[in-house]
Formats: structure tokens, C-alpha cells, sequence
């Protein structure tokens, strides 16, 4: 593809459906740093409402919300060739993403998340069809972005790999997905070292690098000493951390009404990607991916809240007070 893009976003895509439930507790540990959802076992659970996504998954929500930022987008992602996976290009298209890199798997189906919303927090849980995936050349882009993928990726990184090698220029963003995570740090440590941003949360740079006794320093660090040139800690309600080898900052989160929060991350991952893109600074950029996750979590679903462009300075004015 001859086309230049501002950002190319690569990962799998999904339908996520939300269940938005009253009828459950939470139980947590003393120190309230894990909770389990309880629903009653055997019964049946009234829903208060039902929401359709129709084309989610990490990358997918980058793409739109890049898109929607105005900057010139495509997805590079795999769907079945089922009517889902005709929903995702519509949708998709829709928003303004180019979906000429978007693989229909002959006679697959669409990877699917159910999520179980109770009190604006969420319970995923995931269904990725098994591919073969592979790596067609990539057009040329200012920024790659890459997250999460179903099983099976490993081999597709390896290729990823040497194409990002080639690219001394290209800035990357690697957001790892839920399989990035579970394969652990060893598998992934190649991207990480190519990385220009590398973005993740709490738990899962503490499951990553082990030891639940660090510090959001010594986290940071370590992903840095592993070559990422930029490293974000996203941590839910307590803000974001980052180093970039010189400087911590340390950004908190714009108050307002959650109601939902799914999709926060990948916003406040693609605010920050998109900042970059527009030359701001690295205190700029992390009030753009607040901005973004802010704007996300007052409504339900990753998508439904996403900033577009005139309303990004108009948050930021907003909240001009709170900095990093």
C-alpha cells in the first residue's frame, strides 16, 4: 500500500458485548489489592442492560480513537468472514480507519469479549479464535502501534520483529495484550527493546516482572534498562506513571462520574501515541491520554466516549490546572 499513515494499529479484533448487572458483590483481600465478582451459583442473573460493540479489541479502539483525533489510521487486524466479522469493516469504515489490511479468515469466526459490568468496573471474559497469522508488508506510517493478539501470535511477533528492525525511523507503541502478558517477560522482551513507548498497567508489570514488593520506580526502570525508550504505568484511579531515562512524572486522573470503565487504558495509551504524533511534549502527552481515558469511562463501551479533535483542547482547558 503506497499510502502514508500517521499511525498503523495492529491486533485482534473483537465484538464485545457488555452485560450491565446489579445483582452481585465484591469480595476482597484485606488490603483490597484483589477482588473477586460473586454472582449466585446456579441462579439466574437479571440484566439491566445490554451493549454492543461491534468492532473492540486494543488495537481496533486505537485505530478509531486516533481516527476520530484526526489523524490518518489503518488496522492491520484478522475477523471471520461471519456477519460479525462484516460488522467490524462496516464499523470500522464508519470512523474514518482504513480497512484495506483487514484479513477475513475463511471459514472462522470473530473473536468475542462478554464483559460483566457491576459498579463501573468490568469482568472479561475472552474468547480469541485460533489463527494462522500472517505478516503482509507494511504501508508507510509515522507510528506503529501493537497490542493485544490472540493465541498463536508467536511466530507473527518474530516477523513483527524484523520488520520493526528495518524501520530505524518508526516510532512503536507496544501495548501488550492478555497473551503477551501470560507468555511472559522473556517472549517479550524483543519488543520491549524496540519499543518507543512501551504502556501497561500495575498488575500487569508487577506479573511481568515478579515481585508484588517494587516500586513504581524500580518498575519503570526495569522496563527501561530493558531498552523501551519511553515507559507508562497506567495504575486505574491513582493516575499514570512515566520515565523516559531522565525524568519521572507522575499524571493524575481528570475527576469526574465513572460509569464504565472498559476501554480506559487503551484510551489513555492511543491519547498519549496521538500527542506524540502532534509534537507535543512527554507532560502534554500524558494530559492527552487523561483526557482521552477521562472522556471514555462516562460512558459504556471503549469506543462510545472517545475524544474527537475539536473536543481535546476544550478537556484540557477544562482541566488546565491539573498537571503532571
Amino acid at each position: 500500500m503506497p499510502q502514508k499513515f500517521d499511525i498503523v494499529c495492529i491486533g485482534e479484533s473483537l465484538r464485545d458485548i457488555f452485560y450491565i448487572i446489579n445483582e452481585a458483590t465484591v469480595s476482597c483481600s484485606l488490603n483490597k489489592d484483589h477482588c473477586q465478582l460473586c454472582l449466585e451459583y446456579a441462579e439466574k442473573i437479571p440484566v439491566k442492560e445490554v451493549v454492543k460493540v461491534p468492532a473492540a479489541g486494543n488495537s481496533a479502539n486505537a485505530a478509531v480513537s486516533a481516527a476520530r483525533l484526526g489523524f490518518k489510521s489503518a488496522l492491520i487486524s484478522w475477523v471471520g468472514d461471519d456477519p460479525e466479522g462484516q460488522d467490524i469493516r462496516k464499523s470500522l469504515k464508519a470512523d474514518g480507519v482504513n480497512t484495506k489490511l483487514l484479513c477475513s479468515c475463511g471459514g472462522q469466526e470473530t473473536s468475542e469479549a462478554t464483559l460483566l459490568s457491576f459498579q463501573g468496573e468490568r469482568t472479561q471474559l475472552l474468547y480469541f479464535k485460533k489463527r494462522k497469522y500472517t505478516l503482509h508488508d507494511f504501508p508507510d506510517a509515522a507510528c506503529y502501534y501493537y497490542s493485544a493478539m490472540g493465541h498463536g501470535h508467536e511466530k507473527f511477533d518474530q516477523a513483527l520483529i524484523k520488520k520493526l528492525k528495518a524501520k530505524a525511523n518508526l516510532f512503536f507503541v507496544f501495548q501488550p495484550g492478555t497473551t503477551h502478558i501470560r507468555s511472559g517477560l522473556k517472549k517479550i522482551s524483543p519488543l520491549i527493546a524496540l519499543s518507543s513507548l512501551f504502556i501497561l498497567n500495575k498488575d500487569e508489570a508487577h506479573i511481568l516482572l515478579g515481585n508484588g514488593e517494587r516500586t513504581t520506580v524500580n518498575l519503570l526502570d526495569a522496563f527501561h534498562k530493558l531498552g523501551a525508550k519511553q515507559v507508562i504505568i497506567t495504575d486505574s484511579k491513582n493516575g499514570a506513571d512515566a520515565f523516559d531515562g531522565q525524568k519521572y512524572w507522575h499524571m493524575p486522573i481528570f475527576p469526574g462520574k465513572a460509569i464504565e470503565s472498559t476501554g480506559a487504558g487503551d484510551a489513555f495509551a492511543i491519547g498519549v501515541t496521538c500527542a506524540w504524533l502532534n509534537k507535543k511534549n512527554p507532560a502534554e502527552a500524558l494530559r492527552w491520554g487523561t483526557a482521552n481515558a477521562w472522556s471514555v469511562v462516562q460512558q459504556i463501551g471503549p469506543q462510545a466516549g472517545l475524544l474527537k479533535k475539536a473536543d481535546m483542547p476544550k478537556v484540557l482547558k477544562k482541566f488546565n490546572r491539573i498537571q503532571p
